[in-house]
């Protein structure tokens, strides 16, 4: 009975089996066996990259690689209801040991031994002995008045009576003089507020120098400092230069003793009277890069290695830049330096022109620094660019007098001047005002005399182009002489003091480069075409490619010679002309000087020839008549090849007022000097303006003389005149 039933169920099963799955979830029908599906293999990425996949029978978990938990708790878990992040061991106490840090990594940690301690071998951070191992290297940490003591974890430097490493424990020791700041002799001695600085620095500098534990902080001393300033410049305590040096020298010093002391490493402090900014770098090794502090009035640009100096580093790097709101007014009088130069010998009136500033540093050599500082000043009110005024960069030196040796103006507009300066002891940057004299008469005369000149050139252009009678090479080289002068002076007239913007400033001196030289081309074609007539042979030509090549291809080529090579050298603050600081105006006044010279020669030789021919062909004629030709030829002539320009090379004379004024005057009127002798004074064109202004005067009686002219024989004795008079032999 019990067989029979267990049959029955056992056929039901297999019925039931056949209707539903053979397997359940997770298993799979092999050969009529469930076997386990491994989800892991089919599936690497289920559970994420930062966990690990774990096959069980009939299922699988995920769990997080070693350094990395579950956000949602359970260590066990599927990819649905879990995510695996990194584990910040870090926040483990203890977990790198004694004196080290631990740093976190994804997915682990990294242990490291704090400043001060090294790995020993069996893995644990140990002290090391800085002392030892710099008297092992023979380095010395504290100085030459310093011995070392090594602690845990660090070195403490103890400093000998007058040195100080100024409460940085671990800098070498420095020397303190404290005599600096000892009122010597009567120099000041009235100014009370002095004195008071002078005593507070001492018990200062005494206070470091003993290592006294009640020395006051570096803040509270530079507020006391500035304090007491204030007191001595409100008060106009000081009178005379020897004070003002006294003074600039006790606060430089003052600056450069508290600076090292000071908490942070950038300190500002404005009062009514100063306007100090203090930068301070430190650390075991001199620092780079650059500087900038920055005043109301003032600017610094430099950088560390000026402030740091060569010699022994301290253990810091100061950089200050202080102002003087009101200190100006006390040196307006002290300006006997700047009048001992030789290009002085004008007697300029200088004036102090922007805020006195000191720029201090920790550098002990400031003598002669390795490359310059520049120091941008504000004026005290804005310059009027259309007066005729310069700047002059200058410091205070030990004289007690203004100088500017070693410092140049790098740049200058209306409201600011930027210096260059080799050196910063006893240091103080002004400006001084320049005045120059006899600029309106001079700018008058020339705008003027430009103005009529303009007019005549126009009329020799107009002349020269299209008077029929006197074609030929010189009239050419007069006609395109009187283009470059036209273009040269116009361009001056209205482009020379248009100083912005920079590019068309530039743009103008270039084009005023060029033309200017062109004038001096086709001067030195007259000579020669001068030359070649009376010389060798009467009604000689130049072709007029050869003429073209030479009057406008020469100046065109030095001119992209000096602008490729000297770019910056093209317009200055106050004209659009050629630099006097590079060199370029000799691309100028190189080419000038030769074709005047050359020209001067041609003279002499044209000159002379005349002579024997007017004596060869004039042997009667009288002594008087020869000398007044030769000297009408030689006026003509000296005005021609531009003779006139010679005074121009006196300009550099400041002191000689009158070649400026005989240059001005002549150099505006030259267009009507060439209308004059090549066109008044010449009968053939006087007799075509003639006809010219009868055809406008009276037309009928024109007209009927032309038609009445029917005479062979007179229209072959005009032919012939016509001939006589279009020949180059005309003089």
């Amino acid at each position: 009975m019990e067989r029979r039933k267990a049959l029955v169920i056992f056929v039901l099963l297999c019925s039931f089996q056949k209707c539903c799955s053979d397997c359940g979830r997770g298993f799979v029908s092999k050969g009529g066996t469930c076997t386990d599906i491994d989800e892991c293999k089919e599936d690497k990425e289920q559970c994420g990259i930062n966990a690990v996949c774990i096959n069980t029978r009939g299922s699988f978990y995920c769990q997080c690689k070693q350094g990395y938990q579950n956000l949602k708790g359970p260590i066990n878990f599927t990819a649905q209801d879990g995510q695996c992040k990194d584990l910040n061991e870090c926040l483990v106490d203890g977990i790198c040991g004694q004196f080290a840090a631990c740093g976190n990594l994804i997915g682990s940690y990294m242990c490291s031994c704090i400043s001060g301690f090294t790995r020993s071998h069996d893995g644990n951070c140990t002290d090391i002995d800085e002392c030892a191992e710099a008297e092992r290297t023979h380095v010395d940490i504290c100085g030459e008045k310093g011995s070392c003591k090594n602690v845990v974890g660090s070195y403490r430097c103890k400093c000998q009576k007058g040195y100080t490493n100024y409460g940085n424990q671990r800098t070498p020791c420095s020397e303190l003089d404290c005599e600096t700041f000892k009122m010597n002799g009567a120099s000041g001695e009235h100014v009370g507020g002095l004195a008071n600085i002078f005593s507070l620095m001492r018990n200062s500098c005494l206070a470091l120098s003993n290592q006294s534990p009640l020395k006051p902080d570096g803040d509270t001393l530079l507020e006391k400092l500035f304090t007491a300033t204030e007191r001595i410049l409100s008060a106009g305590q000081l009178e005379g230069s020897e004070d003002v040096h006294v003074f600039l020298s006790t606060v430089e010093n003052s600056v450069r003793l508290i600076g090292p002391q000071l908490k942070g490493n950038r300190t500002k402090m404005e009062t009514n009277e100063t306007d100090i900014e203090i930068a301070m770098e430190r650390g075991p090794a001199p620092p780079t890069g650059p500087i900038h502090l920055s005043t109301e009035n003032a600017s610094l640009d430099t950088d560390w290695t000026v402030a740091a100096g060569l010699g022994p580093y301290p253990g810091f790097t100061l950089a200050a830049l202080l102002s003087y709101k009101n200190l100006e007014s006390s040196l307006n009088q002290s300006f006997h330096a700047l009048q001992g130069h030789a290009e002085d010998e004008v007697k300029p009136t200088y004036q102090v022109f922007s805020r006195v500033v000191s720029v201090v540093v920790s550098n002990p050599s400031t003598e002669n620094l390795s490359h310059p500082v520049e120091i941008t000043l504000r004026h005290l009110q804005d310059a009027d660019q259309s007066s005729e005024v310069s700047f002059v960069c200058a410091y205070w030196s030990d004289q007690s007098v203004w100088s500017k040796d070693g410092c140049d103006q790098l740049r200058s507009n209306a409201t600011h001047t930027v210096c260059s300066c080799q050196h910063l002891s006893s240091f103080a940057v002004l400006m001084a005002l320049t005045p120059i004299e006899h600029t309106f008469e001079l700018q008058l005369i020339t705008k003027i005399g430009l103005s009529i000149s303009l007019i005549c050139l126009v009329l020799c252009i107009l002349t020269f182009k299209f008077c029929r009678s006197i074609q030929g090479t010189r009239t050419t080289i007069h006609l395109h002489l009187c283009i470059c002068l036209f273009l040269a002076d116009l361009i001056f007239l209205v482009g020379i003091t248009q100083t912005n913007p920079e590019g068309g400033c530039r743009f103008v001196a270039a084009m005023l480069h060029l033309f200017f030289l062109g004038v001096f081309a086709w001067m030195l074609l007259e000579g020669v075409q001068l030359y070649r007539m009376v010389v060798r042979v009467f009604n000689a030509t130049i072709q007029p490619l050869y003429l073209y090549l030479v009057g406008y291809g020469a100046p065109l080529a030095i001119v992209i010679i000096s602008a490729i090579s000297r770019p910056k050298g093209y317009g200055t603050q106050q004209y659009c002309w050629l630099s006097l600081g590079d060199g370029l105006i000799w691309s100028f006044f190189g080419p000038v000087c030769f074709i005047i010279f050359l020209n001067v020669f041609f003279f002499i030789v044209t000159v002379w020839k005349l002579a024997q021919k007017f004596s060869s062909l004039n042997p009667d004629l009288s002594k008087l008549n020869k000398i007044k030709a030769f000297t009408v030829t030689a006026v003509a002539q000296m005005c021609v090849l531009g003779l006139m320009w010679v005074f121009g090379t006196f300009l550099y004379d400041k002191s000689n007022v009158v070649a400026a004024y005989v240059f001005s005057i002549l150099n505006s009127l030259q267009g009507v000097l060439v209308f004059v002798m090549h066109c008044l004074l010449s009968k053939q064109v006087r007799d075509e303006y003639a006809n010219f202004f009868s055809c406008i005067c009276t037309p009928q009686k024109k007209r009927y003389s032309d038609f009445s002219s029917t005479n062979p024989s007179s229209s072959q004795s005009q032919g012939s005149r016509s001939g006589q008079h279009t020949g180059e032999s005309q003089i």
